[in-house]
């Protein structure tokens, strides 16, 4: 039985072609060098790992990245040497970050998220990256999903184009809910993407939106005021180191004001948070290795087509939910892949 992958391949027709010419002139007997990155007998294929969030906050999505390799059989330590920079959160970090690994001479650059995608694309054009998070091409990072082009590939994590849905569930947890907050942080490139989208689902669904930008840690406190004044009766958490590594402060404010909040990240849901709609991470980087596996197999990125996830997760934590006084509708628990008791 075929594995589902829970991804969207997008076929690139030259690109069968040019291997079906490889295998005729095998056939023929032609030998043609394949090119390698970092296949040759005994060396060892140093990938940088970009990651925006924290090392603790990263470390499932780390350990999920390595057991794909496992799987391909690369292992760290003997094939592969794995080097490490975290941004903490602090996305301003990220491009010294992704220069401290192309200095270090990497053959590979993984980057966790968009912003680290980003970074890794300034520092570098020849360096293959693969990558994950939003929309990489209305975000300029590839030409194109079938033909990215230039040295980025990898996957979207599906967080753009989920607003109506997520707009959708709170008027099922709550249908007098009218106003919806959204944080949001402007120097995340996937973010604005996600406003717009969301403000687009608002007006088709006569609800009105309070986009409430947070730039740094010292933010909140005025973002949280505004909130209030608003009098909005719900709140979005799109996806963001910042808003990952401040989750507690984010669900406290929630609990305290009784406000339902939808999050991406499920680690937000497991840690306090309402509800959660969006990409299995964990899922998402134990695919990431497959893409690393062709590079370093001298495939290259602008030849390997970027996916889409296919499936989504919805997690529901009923603690918070009677905490909040809230009923989750049989309606969402029974479409929930976890509910947190």
């Amino acid at each position: 039985m075929k594995r589902e992958t829970g991804y969207k391949k997008h076929a690139d027709k030259r690109f069968r072609l040019t291997r079906r010419k490889l295998m005729l002139a095998l056939g023929a007997g032609v030998l043609l060098p394949l090119p390698t990155l970092a296949q040759e007998q005994g060396k060892v294929a140093r990938i940088g790992f970009l990651n925006a969030s924290s090392a603790a906050f990263g470390k499932t999505r780390i350990d999920a990245f390595l057991a794909g390799m496992r799987e391909l059989g690369h292992v760290d330590g003997k094939d592969i040497a794995m080097i490490y920079r975290h941004g903490d959160g602090n996305l301003d970090r990220l491009p010294d970050l992704a220069a401290e690994l192309v200095n270090l001479n990497v053959d590979l650059i993984v980057a966790a998220g968009l912003p680290a995608a980003r970074a890794a694309k300034q520092a570098t054009a020849t360096i293959p990256i693969v990558m994950t998070g939003g929309d990489p091409v209305r975000a300029g990072l590839v030409a194109s999903l079938a033909r990215p082009g230039g040295n980025v590939t990898g996957l979207s994590d599906g967080t753009v184009n989920i607003s109506m849905k997520r707009l959708e569930m709170l008027k099922e947890i709550s249908p007098r809910i009218s106003h919806v907050a959204m944080l949001w942080n402007p120097s995340n490139p996937t973010n604005p993407l996600q406003v717009k989208d969301t403000e687009e689902a608002a007006r088709i669904m006569k609800m009105t939106l309070q986009a409430v930008p947070v730039k740094g840690i010292d933010d909140f406190a005025r973002a949280f005021t505004a909130i209030k004044k608003g009098g909005a009766s719900g709140l979005l958490v799109p996806g963001d180191p910042m808003f990952n590594a401040q989750t507690k402060l984010i669900t406290d404010f929630a609990a305290k004001n009784r406000l339902p909040a939808v999050f991406i990240s499920s680690m937000a849901t497991r840690n306090g948070g309402l509800m959660s709609y969006g990409i299995s991470f964990e899922e998402l980087y134990r695919r990431l290795a497959t893409f690393a596996d062709k590079v370093l197999k001298g495939v290259k990125p602008a030849d390997i087509p970027v996916e889409e996830p296919t499936r989504l997760e919805l997690i529901v934590n009923l603690k918070t939910a009677d905490a909040l006084g809230i009923k989750i509708p049989n309606s969402i628990l029974l479409r929930a892949d976890k509910v947190i008791k």
